[in-house]
């Protein structure tokens, strides 16, 4: 593994080997190959160089853990609403944006692309690009900082990024729901879906034998009781709250991936609520693990066994997949879009195809 410490030593590296692949945290190691790739540790690119709280924004290098951007975050009442995973298990920005994943509250605000201002990174050729900027208002040149949003390195090293936050909700509770079928889930979705209550998080947690909603609101502590109350009588099913610190422990584990065993592989489909049945009855029974995100509109596979079975079932359905972690077999499963768009940002930016990519 090479790990530059500065500019030239990172622009060095790029022009002297002929395939790499960036990687920091390794909190993600289903999206680094293990063929003969050389990887390129951007860990010591660390720290933030830029925090206005009252702009609500930052900018930091992409090797800096984002376990110390939510600390500083914090302090001045301040969060990432997009929800990063990953954190407790040394994810960085820079891992954040190449792998483009979001966590739960991505339900309310959006995902990660919706939050990236701007974005510096070394090209092919070690050039160091710089897109978008360090305010919330701006418009200038290309939309460079969206398209390098699940990139996986294919693009260029991640040398800076720019976001914008959001002001941290002061309480927050969570509703569980417990149901019997998938009927019912689907009743309740689209119950929620004309709630009078704003939703944070809305994710389906599945077993062989029952299934649950799990419902998360935020805000100021005083009307919290009330919005609950509003919200029992809205889906009209006995419900557990969770409040303090098992409400905020329940989410943590969530977002680290905690229910996945240990050997599994994780893998992220993209769906719509409208397949939810058509996947459920694809995957059960399977000992496939299911936990569905953002209202069902992405699926988690903890999955077991050969990925053969898991990319056959995703071609059925012409579904794509996305491994996030275990080391073998194919990244990329089911079924892939056209690469058109794709293909000519990478020749811009990678005339040479230095950085590798993910298949």
């Amino acid at each position: 593994m090479l790990q530059p410490s500065t500019i030239e030593d990172l622009r060095e590296a790029i022009l002297n080997r002929p395939r790499l692949i960036p990687i920091a945290g390794s909190s993600k190691p289903g999206l680094t190959p293990v063929d003969d790739l050389e990887t390129l540790s951007m860990l010591s690119f660390t720290g933030v160089l830029e925090y206005e709280p009252s702009e609500y924004t930052f900018t930091a290098r992409a090797g800096t853990r984002v376990s110390e951007v939510e600390a500083l975050l914090s302090e001045n009442g301040q969060y990432l609403p997009f929800d990063p995973p990953f954190i407790d298990k040394g994810a960085t920005l820079g891992g954040v944006l190449a792998s483009g994943l979001s966590g739960s509250g991505r339900y309310r605000y959006g995902g990660v692309r919706d939050f990236i201002l701007g974005v510096v990174f070394m090209d092919g050729r070690g050039r160091v690009i710089k897109s978008g900027g360090k305010v919330v208002k701006n418009a200038a040149g290309f939309d460079l900082p969206k398209l390098m949003t699940g990139s996986l390195g294919a693009f260029g090293a991640i040398l800076e990024l720019t976001f914008k936050v959001f002001p941290k909700p002061a309480a927050y509770r969570t509703m569980v729901t417990k149901l019997d079928d998938i009927n019912q889930v689907r009743e309740i979705l689209a119950r929620l879906s004309l709630s009078p209550v704003e939703l944070h998080c809305l994710d389906i947690e599945t077993t062989e034998e029952a299934y649950s909603i799990s419902v998360r609101i935020g805000g100021p502590p005083e009307p919290m009781e009330g919005r609950i109350a509003r919200l029992r009588r809205f889906i009209n099913l006995d419900s557990e709250v969770l409040s303090g610190t098992s409400e905020e422990l329940y989410w943590r584990k969530v977002s680290n991936f905690d229910w996945v065993p240990q050997g599994f592989y994780l893998v992220k489909v993209p769906l719509t609520p409208g397949r939810l049945l058509e996947f459920e009855s694809t995957f059960r029974g399977t000992g496939a693990l299911r936990r569905y995100t953002t209202g069902a509109n992405l699926a988690w596979i903890a999955w077991t066994g050969d990925l053969q079975g898991l990319d056959e079932r995703l071609c059925q359905l012409n579904l794509s997949g996305l491994r996030i972690i275990g080391r073998q077999g194919p990244i990329k499963l089911g079924a892939q879009s056209a690469l058109t768009f794709y293909r000519r940002v990478k020749s811009a930016l990678d005339p040479d195809h230095r950085w590798a990519e993910v298949n």
